[in-house]
């Protein structure tokens, strides 16, 4: 199979051809994902995207990156993230070594001395800082990820990025991108995010695809798994997701429970393989316990009933 040709944001002039370029790295969007991924590019704004967890919203930046040979800049969100660990800071250990030689030396004038401190030698570049720093040769794709498990305060910080593409450094001025970069943001929705940012983006909604585009995706990322296994893995995992269960199994996890099935040597699902792989699907022990045999044995039958 041929390799596929990187493509620059500027020359895709269609949503089929942003789906092709998701597809070449193995994404596999819907209709509505391409068509909001193609916008965001053409119209330079951030993309928000909300959703459950494993659903695929942060491989949306990796394929971004990748397919348009760009560098991939992540911001993981936390709570406690400050504008020190998120835009920039001062390098106030080097400022120190510099005041100390200066003195050692004789010393300088405290106007100097100032403004020798706070020039861009001493500046430490953190990820919202770097994603926009003028003179790159591409600009990059920003990924702000889980943005709900930050502060509500953070918020606050990236209203001028995502408005201006640009950074207030007091000391230095304003630091503006030459080209906007690709900026996508996502939330597990665990929190309400600030209706100052979901303006500034194209929002979406990205949710567990249905049996269908899992299977696909399911053949693209694991090409090697039996036709069997591959429709009894997929359908398995869609009913689970129909039940209430405390964190539902995303595409991750349908991927890895694949390749792990595999690795046991399983070309089909049975009640042991499936409760002995449990903890692949599902990451929290009441929901484990609540796919007792019978609940196993029961979704089997339709899983293995359901055609191929």
């Amino acid at each position: 199979m041929a390799e596929p040709t990187q493509t620059s944001s500027a020359s895709l002039t269609s949503v089929a051809q942003t789906k092709q370029l998701l597809l070449e790295q193995d994404y596999i969007a819907d209709d509505r994902l391409a068509t909001v991924v193609h916008l965001a590019l053409k119209l330079h704004r951030p993309l928000f995207l909300e959703g459950e967890p494993g659903t695929g919203k942060t491989e949306i930046a990796k394929a971004l990156a990748l397919a348009l040979d760009r560098p991939l800049i992540r911001l993981q969100c936390y709570e406690g993230l400050d504008l020190a660990n998120s835009a920039y800071e001062w390098n106030y250990a080097r400022q120190m070594l510099e005041i100390r030689l200066a003195e050692s030396q004789g010393g300088l004038d405290a106007k100097a001395m100032s403004e020798r401190l706070f020039s861009d030698q001493f500046l430490i570049r953190r990820a919202l800082l770097q994603s926009i720093s003028p003179g790159q040769p591409v600009p990059p794709v920003l990924l702000i990820d889980e943005l709900d498990r930050a502060d509500e305060p953070f918020e606050a910080f990236l209203l001028e990025v995502l408005s201006d593409w640009q950074i207030t450094v007091p000391e230095l001025g304003t630091i503006r991108a030459d080209q906007p970069p690709i900026v996508v943001v996502t939330s597990n929705r665990t929190r309400e995010i600030h209706d100052a940012v979901k303006r500034r983006c194209i929002y979406h909604w990205v949710d567990f695809p249905d049996a269908a585009r899992e299977a696909a995706i399911l053949a693209r990322r694991v090409p090697g798994a039996a036709a069997a296994l591959a429709q009894q893995v997929v359908s398995f995992v869609q009913q689970l997701r129909e039940m209430d269960l405390y964190k539902l199994p995303g595409v991750a996890e349908t991927i890895e429970w694949t390749r792990a099935l595999m690795e046991l040597g399983s070309q089909e699902l049975d009640p042991a393989s499936v409760q002995n792989t449990l903890g692949l699907l599902l990451k929290y022990q009441d929901d484990i316990a609540r796919l007792n045999e019978e609940e196993v044995k029961k979704l089997l039958r339709h899983a293995k009933a359901e055609p191929a």
